[in-house]
């Protein structure tokens, strides 16, 4: 009906109208009747024409196209009596009464276009627009009281949720009534009420008055909020869409239009959520038992469901509240239990999923200092654990690795910053702590394993791994070293390892090792740069030998012979006290080598280093002839049995004059490992003093060349013991000339600026403790390097 009524009271768009429209004169008569048209016939009939001629003769310039100006002053009407215009207001006061009445089967007394008609008399013609106005406002107010009382009445014989159909069914008639009166009344909104400014329009009259009589009355509003809060309940305890979820969409549509969905909805919707979530976490939590992990779980489950229900039922507004509603509900003043007990089983399961909903639920809470917290303790705990797992030491790096490698994989996919997108930084940090603190746990070990693993790696090589792939396992394991503070063991134990492996030439990949010292002497400590001087070593090895050979002559068994010369400074190789006794001729071939090179470098002194000296036999077995690949020390006894079939142990041992337990393990490998080349008598997988050993003629290899593995001794505790004071011995020289170097510099320092200064120095190498400063300090003071103030004992001054 609206949309008809907007055709026939708007201006088309374009219109010949005006032009065509013919001058008319207006007769005395009835309003109602329609007015005489009389056509003028002379040359200004048309009145734009005559404007045209009268704009002429006072001089003005017309334009023929110009553009027309249509100014209304007023509606001018005809003149009719009092009676008639009484007749107009009374039946549009009875027809509001009737459209305004829910429920009325009275007939209108006129037609939709007879009540328009009539308004505009009332309006126009007989000013009786503020008449009309206090009408529609009575009966207005009327209506809306009627609906009210209606609407209190209904809940006698509906439950909660159909009474939400019933008002909502009545805000869609009063909403539809109103449109109507719009429509029909159009001269009193856009004529009376424009010219009187402090008057509202017909809508927000209707719709104040409405809000005044219903909306703020307190049952209603109850009646309302009952209805909302029994429709969410079924819905969360059911877990499934209320068939009458329609009433509630169509329950908001109504409020938003009549401006009071924040207020009667919204928040109240806000309030019964967190009161619901806060009532049942206390239920999960205290009857169901529910531990922190599947609470968590839980909550994410509850917030998504909300979320969901909110997108399609309430405002967009409203979904963001509901979240954080229903989060404080379950999750406030529990975050501290939560993070402390569903960390661990969350990080235990490697599931990084889980942990960024977590990371979601934290975060909305505001609460990710509490989880980085906990997160912190529990990989430190972790670290910790594995460092001082004494009974796996040989897996501890592994596991370092693999434990690490997650850790890292959780800051890049579940601990991401929204706003930045990247890892979060207090989680990083955090990580960096936990691990470097978990290092602290043990000394020395940690430092010393990650060097024996980095040599598994040189020696394995990279194999089926790119060379990035494989750069990058290398620098993963480098990752660890940056946690340890025992920087020094770690550059003990990996010299050791490289010397072995250039000098057994057991490294997969020179460039691999080069690249590897260049990463560690300009990343990590300047001392590595010893290993560019052992490759020096090496290679003038390698060019004196070759000169040595040169001068052979061609044939000669010396030509077999390789000799590495080292500087015993660049090598951690301490001086042999006892070595094996060689063959004679092995001897001769030695002293020939000795004397060559006397001739080129007089002065210096070569000793012999045979523990990591290598030989190759040729064996003759029953079957065939093979290559043995052994050590020195192997190829020294097996030599023995060229002059004997058996032999036993103390003969080998007076022959030899080895070591007792290198002897030991060395007739181990050759007789009890895998590749028997000895048998023994009695049969067994030690040596005994009383054993018999005889030449195994009956071994078989599928290959032609054998290699035979020495047994590595097992360190005892003696030679660890030997080793820490070693590296102890070492750093208290470190020590020594730390404070010396900066009491030289400072010339007057405090006990308290020392130390500090100290740590700082030495850092790069090991961290050292308090007490053995403080006993340095000491014994450079007795050594007279330093002397203390004599009126402040606390004081030192450097001693020139």
């Amino acid at each position: 009906m609206t949309e008809v009524l907007f055709r026939l009271l708007s201006l088309p768009a374009k219109s010949k109208g005006f032009t065509a429209y013919q001058h008319t004169v207006i007769d005395g008569g009835s309003a109602s009747s329609h007015p005489n048209k009389t056509p003028r016939l002379d040359a200004d009939s048309d009145p734009g024409s005559a404007s045209r001629s009268r704009d002429r003769v006072k001089g003005k310039s017309v334009e023929k196209d110009g553009p027309l100006t249509v100014q209304i002053h007023d509606f001018v009407a005809g003149v009719q009596d009092r009676a008639a215009y009484d007749n107009s207001l009374a039946r549009v006061k009875h027809c509001l009464k009737v459209i305004l009445t829910k429920g009325s089967k009275e007939l209108l007394p006129t037609t939709y276009e007879g009540v328009y008609n009539d308004c505009r008399v009332v309006v126009c013609a007989g000013t009786k627009g503020a008449v009309l106005y206090n009408a529609l406002v009575i009966e207005l107010d009327r209506s809306c009281c009627n609906l009210r009382n209606e609407l209190v009445k209904a809940t006698e014989d509906c439950d909660s949720l159909e009474w939400l159909n019933r008002f909502v069914q009545v805000c869609a008639w009063f909403e539809g009534q109103v449109m109507l009166v719009r429509a029909l009344l159009a001269y009193l909104d856009r004529v009376h009420v424009l010219k009187n400014t402090g008057l509202l329009n017909i809508h927000d009259l209707a719709f104040t008055s409405f809000k005044r009589h219903v909306l703020d009355y307190t049952t209603i509003i109850d009646l309302i909020q009952t209805g909302v809060r029994d429709w969410l309940s079924w819905e969360r305890n059911d877990g499934r869409e209320n068939p009458r979820r329609a009433y509630v969409q169509d329950l908001v549509s109504h409020l938003v239009n009549h401006s009071v969905y924040a207020v009667v909805f919204e928040r109240f919707v806000g309030e019964q959520t967190l009161a619901y979530f806060a009532e049942e976490a206390e239920k999960k939590i205290h009857q169901d038992g529910f531990t922190p992990e599947r609470f968590l779980e839980h909550t994410a489950r509850r917030v998504a469901e909300e979320r969901a229900r909110a997108l399609v039922v309430f405002q967009t507004t409203t979904v963001a509240l509901v979240e954080r509603a229903t989060r404080r509900g379950l999750l406030e003043g529990r975050l501290d239990w939560l993070a402390a007990g569903a960390i661990e089983p969350l990080m235990k399961a490697r599931g990084t999923d889980r942990l960024d909903t977590a990371y979601t639920e934290f975060a909305a809470m505001e609460g990710l200092n509490i989880l980085c917290r906990e997160f912190k303790i529990y990989v430190q705990n972790v670290v910790a654990n594995i460092i001082k797992d004494t009974d796996h030491e040989d897996v501890m790096i592994e596991k370092l690795l693999e434990f690490k490698t997650f850790c890292e994989g959780a800051l890049q996919n579940a601990f991401i910053d929204p706003q930045t997108k990247q890892p979060n930084r207090e989680f990083s940090y955090a990580l960096t702590d936990a691990f470097a603190y978990g290092f602290k746990a043990r000394k020395n070990k940690p430092a010393e394993l990650i060097a024996k693993h980095l040599d598994r790696l040189m020696r394995r090589g990279q194999r089926d791994m790119s060379d990035a792939e494989f750069d990058k396992l290398l620098d993963s394991v480098l990752g660890l070293y940056r946690y340890t503070d025992d920087k020094d063991v770690f550059r003990t134990f990996y010299h050791r390892a490289l010397s072995r492996r250039l000098l057994l030439e057991r490294s997969a990949s020179d460039d691999f090792e080069k690249a590897m010292l260049k990463k560690l002497k300009e990343n990590y400590d300047p001392e590595f740069g010893m290993g560019d001087h052992m490759f020096n070593d090496l290679a003038l090895s390698r060019d004196l030998l070759h000169e040595y050979r040169n001068r052979l002559p061609e044939g000669g068994s010396r030509h077999s012979l390789s000799v590495m010369v080292l500087q015993r400074s660049y090598w951690p190789f301490a001086a042999r006290k006892k070595d094996v006794d060689l063959p004679l001729w092995m001897q001769s071939e030695l002293a020939a080598y000795v004397a060559f090179y006397k001739s080129k470098h007089q002065g210096r002194k070569l000793d012999w280093d045979h523990s990591i000296g290598t030989a190759t036999l040729k064996a003759r077995f029953s079957p065939v002839t093979k290559e043995l690949t052994v050590s020195l020390y192997q190829a020294v006894v097996l030599l023995l049995f060229n002059e004997s079939v058996e032999l036993g142990y103390k003969q080998i041992l007076e022959a030899t004059r080895m070591d007792e337990g290198e002897l030991k393990r060395t007739l181990q490998s050759l007789a009890c490992a895998n590749k028997k080349v000895l048998k023994k008598q009695p049969v067994g997988k030690d040596v005994d003093e009383t054993d018999v050993f005889y030449f195994n003629s009956e071994f078989t290899d599928p290959r032609a060349k054998v290699h035979i593995n020495s047994i590595q001794a097992k360190e005892t505790p003696e030679e660890s013991t030997r080793t820490q004071s070693h590296i102890d011995s070492d750093r208290k020289h470190y020590l020594d000339a730390a404070i010396v170097r900066i009491m030289k510099a400072k010339k007057e320092l405090t006990y308290e600026q020392l130390k500090t200064q100290t740590i700082e120095a030495v850092k790069s190498h090991f961290v050292p403790e308090v007490s053995v400063i403080k006993q340095r300090v000491a014994g450079l003071v007795e050594q007279e390097y330093l002397r203390r103030d004599e009126d402040d004992m606390n004081r030192y001054i450097y001693v020139a």
